[in-house]
């Protein structure tokens, strides 16, 4: 099977449109629709300083490699930041990955804790709650927002950039409307403001998926062990609810 952009043997075929492509090829498609969406929206604009928030993750390292190269030839720059949540054996393994793939990009990259910006760990602030059933991934999102708001802030950044995909953006969105919270739908459009801090998605238009066959065939390395309180909200049923109804009706994200 050869991939339809050249005369490689194919290495990726996507369901939703039946193109088969080979690795560089699948690679270079990625790329341009992550240029796409930027250019799109407006996301980044000439000579601004683009805070990328990276997990470890496969989303997030795969955005800074992506978006380091169109920082070079685009007129912008970037800075890696990182948000220690305090995590026993999870968030380690994740910042030794983070910093050394920011030396293999020349990436400067600076770690933000929740010990330090809010004097407690996130196992510390979960011991505060006075709801036990508020979840854990709603303290810390609201905790995780504000870090990075803080370490763009404080590193002169104008915009952030975060590695949220297609999948991410429509799970949200299920949720939003399911709490019947129609405020936050509507603020999930694209960022378009004239905001000394702007946040941007550019994989937004992105299957997860073809993020992980992204990151896997360029060698990204990245953390595979998911956060321990990962399964404790809606968002997993609903993610898996979403794969369910594309596999059954391939395109159906899109």
């Amino acid at each position: 099977m050869k991939c339809d952009k050249c005369e490689n043997q194919a290495a990726y075929t996507r369901k939703y449109s039946g193109q088969k492509l080979c690795s560089q090829c699948f690679s270079n498609s990625i790329i341009r629709k992550t240029a796409k969406t930027i250019s799109k929206y407006n996301m980044i604009k000439y000579d601004e300083l683009v805070a990328v928030a990276v997990s470890g993750g496969k989303d997030s390292l795969a955005l800074l490699k992506i978006i380091n190269g169109m920082a070079l030839t685009h007129n912008f720059r970037i800075k890696a930041i990182t948000i220690d949540e305090g995590i026993p054996g999870y968030r380690d393994e994740a910042l030794e990955i983070v910093e050394k793939f920011c030396r293999e990009l020349n990436v400067e990259h600076k770690v933000y804790a929740y010990k330090d910006l809010f004097e407690l760990t996130l196992d510390e602030a979960l011991d505060l709650r006075e709801n036990k059933k508020t979840s854990s991934c709603s303290i810390c999102g609201t905790l995780r927002r504000r870090a990075i708001d803080f370490a763009a802030k404080d590193i002169g950044a104008n915009v952030i950039a975060t590695g949220h995909n297609l999948d991410d953006t429509l799970q949200t969105f299920v949720i939003n409307m399911l709490s019947g919270d129609t405020t936050k739908i509507g603020w999930m459009d694209p960022d378009t403001s004239t905001n000394s801090l702007r946040k941007i998605k550019p994989f937004c238009e992105i299957y997860e998926s073809e993020i992980v066959f992204y990151a896997f065939t360029n060698d990204i390395p990245f953390q595979s062990e998911p956060c321990p309180h990962m399964g404790e909200g809606i968002r997993t049923e609903i993610r898996e609810f979403l794969n369910s109804l594309e596999n059954q009706h391939s395109g159906i994200k899109n």
